[in-house]
């Protein structure tokens, strides 16, 4: 399989979906790590290209997608912290 068949948003959707028939411990926290990387990547996506927008008309929308991300980036950061309550040892080993 070529690289790039690899890092198709379907094969991708498929792994992650293959999470979920793991253990509930480390499905959680893998999906959770997942989560975790795909908005922040989402947020920083956004946050850059509001940048570059300022003052043009499709500003707005990438601005509003920023701050959308980065609040889904705080709920996330809420869900690890509740994986770390549950096992603290994995939730250790998965911040970074």
């Amino acid at each position: 399989m070529s690289e790039e068949q690899e890092l198709s948003v379907e094969s991708i959707d498929a792994a992650i979906r293959r999470l979920r028939n793991t253990p509930p411990e480390q499905a959680a926290s893998d999906l959770a790590a997942i989560a975790n990387r795909a908005i922040i990547e989402l947020h920083n996506v956004a946050r850059s290209a509001a940048n570059e927008r300022r003052g043009a008309p499709d500003w707005g929308q990438w601005a509003r997608l920023a701050n959308a991300a980065r609040s889904g980036v705080l709920q996330i950061a809420a869900v690890r912290d509740t994986l770390k309550g549950m096992n603290p040892k994995k939730g250790e080993e998965k911040s970074e």
